[in-house]
């Protein structure tokens, strides 16, 4: 016997993910993980009995539904199902998946659409931060196909700019959580900062690499990977983190200067795999970075007015991700206006799940 649920899979940004309604899912949480757990296939390296995608990108949920304060439409937790373990991760948003969300919301009644765009505030629950998504709707329909084009992401679609209100220090408490711009682990400077993902940022250089590695070169250096773990596990307290030894926060970015026109190139561990890209709230934290007087990420950048900046152009192995930020720096201190940026998303499928009834029989 096996347990249907209903079930929408989306593209969101450079991500994919199961998308489920709140009141579909169990609502014991351990109950809910193992759910979960059986409907991506984990653990299993291939994901192979179940909807996953063998990597930590396309190993992604998004549990949306009606609002839990007054000055959001709708929340939305997201969940990062470790692909070869069997656990599920609560403890960082995902701005990919979140460009699914308003179109989610409005295709399963969650939220009512208007002609010509909608705009739907997003509680982020996972952090309690909130996020104001416009949704193209003409006639009322949501609109996947457009002009907005993403790299890491083939051909176009609808834009979906999403502006991001409260986020700085919202997993760590602070944007500079240690309290200063640059810290030194293992011999190694570093800046942490949190601008809604927790990073720490190192020049590429101070592991002996250019900065300029294809993701599979970097993940095959062992010697390295040991070095940024042990790291890693020494700035998560730090960061006000707690032991983040079985956590996917903090991620990890080797920078250096850009190659292609760009503010920053990046090399992002996230955190045990190196991203093909950079995430969403990553690519906005490093770009924070930059501004912030003082940091590795500044440093590097080379940045003469701060303040004049509209956006930063954040270099990754397959592409740019442009980020919009206005912030001000009173007495050598960086207070974040404004981050914005650009997604695009399609609904790939809908309909159902299964799971084994073992698992869990349903409602």
């Amino acid at each position: 016997m096996q347990t249907a649920i209903p079930c929408t899979v989306m593209r969101g940004g450079t991500s994919k993910g199961l998308y489920f309604r709140i009141e579909d899912l169990p609502a014991d949480v351990a109950t809910r993980d193992a759910v979960l757990l059986a409907a991506m296939g984990s653990p299993d390296p291939r994901e192979i009995d179940g909807m996953g995608g063998a990597h930590p990108l396309t190993s992604k949920v998004a549990v949306v539904g009606p609002a839990t304060r007054p000055d959001a439409d709708v929340d939305y937790l997201f969940l990062q199902v470790v692909v070869d373990e069997p656990r599920v991760d609560p403890g960082q948003n995902c701005g990919n998946l979140l460009a699914g969300v308003g179109p989610f919301a409005i295709e399963t009644g969650l939220f009512p659409a208007r002609d010509g765009v909608t705009e739907v505030r997003i509680h982020m629950v996972n952090t309690g931060s909130i996020a104001v998504a416009a949704i193209q709707t003409p006639g009322g329909v949501v609109r996947y196909d457009g002009e907005a084009r993403i790299d890491g992401v083939p051909g176009t679609a609808a834009p979906i700019p999403t502006d991001f209100l409260d986020v700085a220090g919202s997993s760590c408490g602070a944007l500079l959580p240690t309290g200063n711009a640059r810290d030194v682990i293992d011999g190694i400077e570093l800046t942490a900062i949190d601008n809604g993902m927790p990073v720490v940022v190192m020049r590429a250089a101070d592991f002996g690499k250019t900065g300029y590695e294809t993701p599979e070169a970097l993940e095959a250096d062992a010697e390295l990977k040991e070095r940024v773990e042990a790291i890693r596990l020494q700035v998560g307290p730090m960061m006000n983190l707690g032991d983040v030894a079985r956590k996917t926060v903090p991620k990890m970015c080797l920078v250096a200067p850009p190659q292609h026109g760009g503010i920053i190139c990046t090399r992002n561990f996230i955190p045990h795999r190196v991203h093909e890209a950079i995430g969403v709230f990553g690519a906005v934290s490093v770009a924070t970075a930059c501004v912030v007087p003082g940091s590795i990420a500044a440093e590097v950048a080379g940045i003469a007015d701060v303040e004049a900046v509209k956006e930063l152009e954040v270099e990754h192995p397959t592409g740019f991700f442009t980020v919009a930020l206005d912030v001000a720096v009173v007495d050598g201190q960086v207070s974040v206006r404004r981050s914005a940026l650009l997604r695009t998303a399609r609904k790939l499928m809908s309909g159902e799940v299964y799971v084994p009834a073992s698992v869990w029989s349903g409602k």
